[in-house]
């Protein structure tokens, strides 16, 4: 989704320290950059025209006369002495005398912008730096999503592991399928989004990933693919997203990493490969098997085989006929039918 035509752009300035935290590190590092050369620009001008306006820049020589600030001799030195102020760092030779009120206000002034100017920019990029996202970039999703039996049940199902040896805190599983939908009243909806239930009910939406897991979703009469056969599978147009949310334990902040399947990223009739071993008192987990898949070949899979009926009638289950003209309700209907009957 791409945002266009803002009118009310204002309201990111509203919002300023978020704008700032959401700017790539390029811009961010300019920003940052910018913001403390600008206040010394600033204030270092206006040190410069105290000095101009009083006249220190004529009396240069004058032993007998006292300056607002002491060796500040043009607007570099002034400049300078901006910085000085700004940072603390109190070289010894540029200082104000107690002749300048004005000056001793500025000096006020520019100490208190200047802690603000301090406390705005490194929160920015303290927050910046500490972000969990990076944190996502070690949860893992597979790259497809299969199709296929689980416990008698036809499920969709992904697999999503944690790369790290911390764990996330509280991870919980959530997905979307997001497709075009017209409504009853004609109504076109681009971008429908429908609850794709991962366990919500019995709680195995709750992940410990401590390893992998394949996450599923029963594809029953209350699924958003009751209804889709194969063939409209391949050729819907729609999205699947999947949401992974909890806390880094070390940090305690949230983290979310997302992922999405595409039609054509749903493969039908698979599983997926097992990844995990029993070694000497330990799993080992091997994620190079991390995204394989293999073809379900089972005689009892919904898929392929031969089912026969006890009323003598043989019924043919072919992955790429009968699945292409009959939906998952009547596949899966058919499959308990069978099962009953023998």
């Amino acid at each position: 989704v791409q945002h266009g035509n803002m009118r009310e752009t204002y309201r990111y300035l509203t919002d300023i320290f978020t704008t700032l935290v959401d700017l790539n590190w390029r811009c961010s590092l300019f920003v940052f950059v910018m913001a403390y050369a600008v206040t010394w620009l600033f204030f270092g001008a206006i040190w410069y025209l105290i000095a101009y306006c009083r006249g220190d820049l004529d009396h240069l020589e004058d032993e007998t006369w006292t300056p607002c600030v002491n060796n500040v001799n043009g607007f570099i030195s002034a400049f300078l002495f901006s910085i000085e102020t700004e940072t603390t760092i109190g070289y010894g030779h540029r200082v104000i005398t107690d002749q300048c009120p004005v000056g001793t206000m500025l000096l006020l002034l520019q100490a208190i912008l200047g802690s603000m100017v301090n406390a705005f920019m490194v929160g920015c990029m303290f927050v910046k730096i500490s972000q969990p996202n990076k944190r996502a970039e070690t949860l893992v999703f597979s790259r497809n999503a299969v199709i296929s039996l689980r416990d008698d049940k036809l499920c969709l199902m992904f697999r999503v592991g944690d790369l790290r040896s911390s764990h996330i805190v509280g991870a919980n599983m959530r997905a979307k399928l997001i497709k075009s939908k017209q409504t009853q009243e004609g109504e076109f909806i681009p971008l429908d989004q429908t609850d794709i239930s991962v366990g919500f009910e019995t709680g195995d939406d709750r992940l410990f990933l401590v390893s992998p897991l394949v996450i599923s979703h029963e594809i029953d009469s209350r699924s958003a693919f009751w209804d889709m056969s194969q063939a409209q599978l391949e050729k819907e147009d729609f999205e699947i997203v999947v949401i992974l949310e909890g806390m880094v334990e070390a940090t305690g902040m949230t983290c979310q990493a997302r992922s999405s399947y595409l039609a054509e990223e749903v493969l039908w009739g698979h599983r997926f490969s097992p990844m995990m071993s029993l070694a000497e008192g330990f799993f080992d987990v091997d994620y190079g098997a991390f995204h394989h898949t293999f073809e379900v070949q089972s005689q009892h899979s919904v898929l392929h085989g031969l089912f026969p009926l006890r009323a003598g009638v043989l019924v043919s289950w072919s992955g790429s006929h009968v699945n292409s003209r009959a939906s998952l309700s009547t596949v899966y209907a058919l499959y308990n039918l069978t099962a009953t009957i023998s």
